[in-house]
């Protein structure tokens, strides 16, 4: 093994990210070392690591290999596995371009999620090359149903599951400050509705089709940002207000604050959702080998 090991630092609306190119799938990331690498005071710290692997190179993603190049194995800050990450889907098309592996314009990409398909914008005339918003096709909202209650600073608030192919609970709340401490996962009633856990996301009124949210995403404690995270809030902030894409047969768009930045939003009639935002590559650099061996 190489004594050194590149890796990238990036992220999406804040939401952070160590960038760990691997495009033969060589290196055993466990969740000790991936948890290791993220550690804020210890590691390089981060919300999570994107490990960049050609898609035919790793046994769950090969299938996936003739619709995408490239996959995104996605790790929690904890270790843990995730299905999908909207905000580093973004930072991962952002590190492909970066690479010579992309170019502006549709870029598709395996995640456990499926297969997610990005679009590079064109910069703005005189803008820096690589800094135009990125657009991400998220998929399919799903709506399970089911009553869902989630817990706040001063008690409980009903929560609506939106699945985005991550689980959510999202509630509307009368201010962000009534999430509380987000660093645990609040508890969420009926105890077992999430066996495998649950992004809660807490959400406050801007103004119209505008609103904005705090989130503990599961793994990770409370984030900067969530892009699925957006996404399921749209979505059921879209259903409250009776503005269903499905039933009017026009799309629906909501701006979405969130403590790193602002994502937009659209949902179509035919129940797909887009997500619209920055995503920035902020350093590169190495790992020391030795380090991560004796980490993992």
């Amino acid at each position: 093994m190489s004594t050194r090991i590149a890796f990238l630092k990036g992220h999406g609306t804040e939401n952070d990210f160590v960038i760990v190119p691997d495009p033969d799938n060589a290196l055993d990331l466990s969740p000790r070392t991936v948890a290791a690498l993220c550690d804020r005071r210890a590691g390089i710290g981060a919300d999570g690591v994107l490990h960049v692997v050609r898609s035919a190179a790793h046994p769950e993603a090969r299938h996936l290999a003739d619709e995408a190049e490239w996959f995104m194995d996605y790790r929690n800050a904890d270790g843990s596995v995730a299905e999908m990450c909207g905000n580093g889907v973004r930072v991962f098309a952002r590190y492909l371009q970066r690479a010579g592996h992309a170019g502006e314009g549709d870029l598709p990409i395996a995640t456990r999620g499926g297969v997610k398909h990005a679009h590079l914008a064109k910069d703005e005339p005189g803008a820096e090359p690589g800094t135009g918003p990125v657009t991400v096709a998220m998929g399919r909202a799903v709506l399970p149903g089911g009553d869902v209650t989630v817990a706040t600073a001063h008690g409980t608030a009903p929560a609506l599951h939106v699945n985005m192919g991550n689980p959510h609970a999202v509630a509307f709340v009368a201010d962000l400050a009534d999430a509380g401490e987000l660093l645990s996962a609040p508890a969420v009633t009926p105890a077992g509705a999430y066996p495998d856990g649950v992004n809660v996301e807490y959400v406050v009124d801007r103004g119209p089709g505008h609103v904005a949210m705090r989130v503990h995403e599961r793994g990770s404690g409370e984030t900067r940002s969530c892009g699925t995270g957006a996404c399921a809030v749209a979505v059921a902030a879209a259903r409250r207000d009776g503005a269903d894409p499905a039933v009017t047969g026009s799309p629906v768009t909501y701006t979405v604050d969130l403590p790193g930045g602002r994502l937009v939003i659209t949902e179509y009639p035919d129940g797909s959702v887009d997500m619209t935002g920055p995503a920035v590559i902020v350093a590169e650099g190495e790992i020391d080998a030795e380090w991560l061996a004796g980490v993992s």
